[in-house]
């Protein structure tokens, strides 16, 4: 029978004590990483997670008086088929988004790719322009409530001027909602262009370079480098103005008012939310809504996901 030398004990006691060593350092590194991250994810939990499941809970009951509620299982979900106020608010949080979005998207990318070339003063565009959304969204719609306003708003004044009577902006059922559409479009164009503006210079000069070779004209440039390159940027931008959009709530709530004939044609999902959590008191109804905007927004954000793949360009 061999005998092991003993350079080759002290080699595998050494090698032990190496492995040994690195796991306890592995340990200690995961240790401290999973200490740094546990002031987040016990925020994220506190704050976002236990609201969650609590409103998904709260949809299956009904409030009473004094904060007392009850178990009624599916009862809320069914008065949903029945409720017109429901489908009426998806009407019009969908009027809302099919307008706000690509308009909004539109107007941002093209004003960005003006504000990204060498012009005079653009420092101070890009910021006036970026104000609104350094504003309140109280101080905007109370603003854009007094150039609405239909005796004595600037709007209509001007229009005066040149002989046309102005239409009631924000109590006109017909027209209130596209009244409250184009002041979303104005107030978020500023922290779109942005977005864009970081993307746009993200892209390689060599591109344009190329193409200015090739004598291609900035229309044919911009819709075959700019578009293409900046996709990714653009469908971030779509899906956080898509999510922002469909909980749209303090436009309306500041410039229409509770006891205007416009609010049924200008409330959206959230509103029927507060509504029916805060001012009705029926905080089971209002989670079941809740909960129903939930898994629509996670429905169409799953459909952008995989749509994606068709136009976005990553290489």
């Amino acid at each position: 029978m061999k005998e092991i030398p003993l350079q080759t004990e002290v080699k595998a006691s050494k090698k032990l004590k190496v492995t040994s060593l690195t796991k306890t350092r592995k340990r200690s590194d995961y240790l401290w990483a999973y200490l740094m991250i546990a002031p987040t994810m016990l925020g994220l939990f506190i704050f976002y997670l236990w609201p969650i499941i609590q409103t998904f809970y709260y949809s299956f009951t009904e409030w009473g008086a004094f904060g007392q509620y009850e178990w009624t299982g599916l009862t809320n979900y069914k008065r949903m088929f029945d409720d017109a106020g429901l489908l009426q608010s998806f009407k019009n949080t969908g009027i809302y988004i099919i307008f706000t979005v690509p308009i909004g998207i539109f107007l941002s990318i093209i004003i960005a790719v003006l504000l990204n070339q060498k012009i005079k003063g653009k420092s101070v565009y890009r910021t006036l322009y970026f104000l609104p959304v350094i504003t309140m969204p109280a101080a905007i719609a109370m603003v854009w409530k007094w150039l609405f306003n239909a005796d004595y708003g600037l709007l209509n004044y001007l229009l005066s001027l040149i002989g046309i009577k102005g239409p009631q902006w924000v109590s006109d059922p017909k027209i209130a909602l596209y009244s409250i559409i184009v002041v979303a479009i104005w107030s978020g164009i500023g922290y779109n262009m942005v977005i864009f503006l970081s993307g746009l210079q993200g892209i390689p000069k060599m591109y344009y370079e190329a193409a200015e070779i090739d004598g291609a004209g900035p229309i044919k440039v911009f819709f075959k480098i700019t578009l293409p390159l900046l996709s990714p940027v653009i469908f971030f931008v779509s899906i956080m103005s898509l999510i922002g959009a469909f909980q749209v709530f303090d436009l309306i709530f500041m410039m229409i008012g509770k006891s205007s004939t416009a609010l049924e044609s200008t409330q959206s999902i959230v509103y029927l939310f507060y509504q029916h959590a805060f001012v009705l008191n029926d905080k089971g109804y209002a989670a079941a809504i809740a909960v129903l905007l939930l898994i629509v927004i996670l429905i169409i954000t799953a459909i952008q996901m995989v749509l994606q793949k068709k136009w976005v360009h990553y290489d």
